[in-house]
């Protein structure tokens, strides 16, 4: 009874620890920051270090201030060469929401790109907080 009490034990002990491993591994490749309206407008009016911001909403809507680039969310594989040629350099993207900024943040993360950031809650909250449309 012992024996087998020590045997289950260890399966899943060995269990616990394969799964967190993978979890690990997982968040690393495709890894992005969640930012706010706020967040993003300083970043956009920061001089010193510059971030690109990429409308990733379609159809094609109305800009925030400061957009360098409007890139489809289900195309941006297909345009890598509208992003910065840097993989760490700051991107910045957005929508209408939030949703599509997100798949699209993730694809770029998967992609190797080490400084996404996905603007929470897209134009309308922009607007909401009363920020410069272009």
């Amino acid at each position: 009874m012992k024996a087998l009490f020590f045997v289950l034990s260890f399966f899943i002990i060995a269990l616990l620890i394969n799964g967190c491993s993978n979890q690990t591994e997982s968040a690393e490749t495709s890894k992005y920051d969640d930012i706010t309206s706020e967040q993003l407008k300083a970043m956009i009016e920061n001089e010193g270090e510059k971030v690109y911001v990429a409308d990733v909403h379609i159809p094609e809507q109305e800009h925030i201030k400061g957009t360098d680039a409007f890139i489809p969310y289900n195309e941006i594989e297909k345009n890598l060469d509208k992003l910065p040629s840097d993989k760490n350099a700051a991107i910045a993207l957005y929508c209408r929401s939030g949703s599509m900024s997100r798949e699209a943040a993730e694809t770029l993360a998967s992609l190797g790109y080490t400084n996404v950031y996905n603007q929470l809650g897209g134009a309308n909250d922009w607007r909401e907080k009363g920020f410069e449309f272009q």
